[in-house]
């Protein structure tokens, strides 16, 4: 038994609300469990409080315990904190005792499974300038490094280059050490886990509930829904039946109930027997009601979010949206004229051009400058007037004000009819009353990707410059916003490692080399 927890309850500060109730588990040696569910239902959270529980002291409370048995645990936080990204990247990895004790042909090793530069642990570059997947790459590194007993991971496929996926997944795979770890990318738990944890809020997110099971994510997907499936038509069909039986029952009750007002107007004194026909009548009447204390319930399950973009959205053919040509990309550059060239240089020679409603993905390893060339394309598409777009980067404070509350982030004119539109528009996203007067900085980062979702739908942008949208959306939410995509009328640009999200919304991937974007 290498990690055990007990009965744990934790409780939201603000609100009172339950978001894990009585979660009992036992981590075993091989096993691989995915943490799956909802957005805001607790998974993080949990996770972070069994790593140290003063991660999440200042939002909520629990009960119960966490038996670690002096095992050493090796977390992956989803976000880097304030002071880690303020930090330069050799000084992430001296604070790692172990780090000095690797000969440079381990760190060389480890480097190249990463996918990293055999110098990457001495740079002196600031970890705020690295990519999202160098991130990534920097914290697995550093808990490899530390040697740990048990991983436990918080969204660790985020923001990875594809090559890079497939080594975690098959890293994950064919470890010995035990992993706990929370995911979206319904292909990277498909590949990875054989323990599924599901997290759910039902009964309108007022009762939080759990399923453990041991088994692949596609045997538990398949026998969930038929389960559902079959619990649902029992349900109804048992719902049937006593329908018809208490139409029978009130019939018989009618007819008796006549008869006896019938004799008792006659003779006063009589219908003794029809007293015992009644008798058997409410008899009747209290067995089918204990039937229906033990009736099989109607699934309860989360629905997916409800979301779309105006149909009047529509992107002409023929319109160029873009056409751009890049002779250098520099890290840390912003694109703006005059902007001195800043950090080393990424890629050389880039030309894109996008024309109507084009779905555009933008591929490419880790730290080639995806995110730094999305960021010079938003510049210049957000500054036209032609077009409407919007932009959603992959650091979604650059955008949300952290201190408002959802609602007051999107409100504008501050009248009674906005408001009540809004909170109409956060309902469809699954927002409780509470979460939609929480600051934003209390949310999870699905909960931040929907209020950014819902922002451009109320604007009605035409163009979208998106990086990595899906990457924290649940399997629930990930198929609702893929379509809506999908069917979106305008452009889109994008960055993404999401496999199933350029499958089915994008239109043409282009791979961003140091020579440039090439066809994928």
């Amino acid at each position: 038994m290498m990690l055990q927890l007990k009965n744990i309850t934790i409780t939201h500060r603000k609100d009172l609300r339950e978001i894990v109730k009585d979660f009992s588990f036992v981590l075993h040696p091989g096993d691989k469990a995915v943490m799956i569910g909802e957005e805001g239902n607790g998974k993080s959270t949990l996770l972070k409080l069994i790593y140290q529980e003063v991660l999440v002291e200042p939002y909520v409370e629990y009960t119960g315990e966490i038996i670690r048995n002096n095992h050493r645990l090796g977390y992956l936080a989803q976000e880097l904190s304030p002071e880690q990204k303020r930090g330069r990247v050799d000084e992430y990895f001296y604070h790692i005792p172990e780090f000095f004790e690797k000969t440079p042909r381990e760190l060389g090793t480890l480097a190249r499974e990463l996918g990293l530069s055999k110098s990457f642990f001495f740079e002196d570059q600031e970890i705020a300038t690295l990519s999202g997947g160098e991130k990534v790459k920097m914290q697995m590194a550093g808990i490899l490094l530390s040697q740990p007993d048990i991983l436990l991971l918080d969204e660790p496929s985020n923001d990875l280059d594809l090559d890079t996926l497939e080594w975690l997944e098959q890293f994950i795979s064919q470890s010995d050490l035990p992993v706990l770890y929370v995911s979206h990318d319904e292909t990277f738990i498909r590949r990875t886990a054989n323990v599924i944890i599901h997290m759910e809020q039902v009964k309108r997110k007022t009762q939080a509930r759990h399923t453990i099971v041991k088994m692949g994510y596609e045997q538990y997907v398949r026998e969930r829904l038929n389960g559902l499936q079959r619990q649902e038509q029992l349900a109804r069909k048992e719902r049937s039946e006593h329908e018809k039986q208490m139409e029978k029952y009130r019939k018989i009750q009618q007819k008796v109930e006549y008869q006896q007002n019938m004799i008792t107007r006659q003779n006063p004194h009589g219908g003794q027997l029809l007293k015992k026909k009644m008798h058997s009548v409410k008899a009747m009447g209290r067995r089918l009601e204990k039937q229906q204390e033990n009736r099989t319930e109607i699934p309860d399950t989360e629905d997916s979010i409800f979301a779309r973009f105006s149909e009047d959205i529509r992107m002409p053919n023929g319109k160029i949206i873009l056409d751009l040509t890049i002779d250098a990309l520099y890290a840390g550059e912003t694109g703006t004229p005059g902007q001195p060239e800043m950090g080393k240089k990424l890629a050389q020679n880039i030309h894109l051009r996008v024309q109507g409603p084009e779905k555009i993905c933008i591929v490419g390893k880790n730290g080639t400058g995806k995110t730094t060339l999305l960021s010079r394309i938003a510049e210049e598409l957000l500054a036209r007037t032609d077009i409407h777009a919007a932009y959603m980067p992959q650091n979604y404070e650059e955008l949300l004000e952290l201190e408002k509350t959802p609602v007051e982030f999107l409100q504008k004119s501050y009248d009674k009819e906005e408001y009540s539109r809004i909170c109409t528009y956060l309902g469809s996203m699954k927002y409780t009353a509470d979460e939609m007067e929480h600051s934003i900085s209390e949310l999870s980062g699905g909960q931040k990707a929907k209020l950014l979702f819902l922002k451009m739908s109320m604007e009605g942008n035409d163009v979208l410059i998106l990086d990595e949208p899906t990457r924290n959306f649940s399997p629930l939410s990930g198929p609702v916003i893929r379509e809506l995509l999908k069917n979106f009328g305008g452009a889109i640009i994008s960055v993404s490692h999401d496999r199933n999200y350029m499958a089915q919304v994008c239109s043409r991937i282009c791979r961003l080399t140091e020579q440039g974007l090439e066809p994928a």
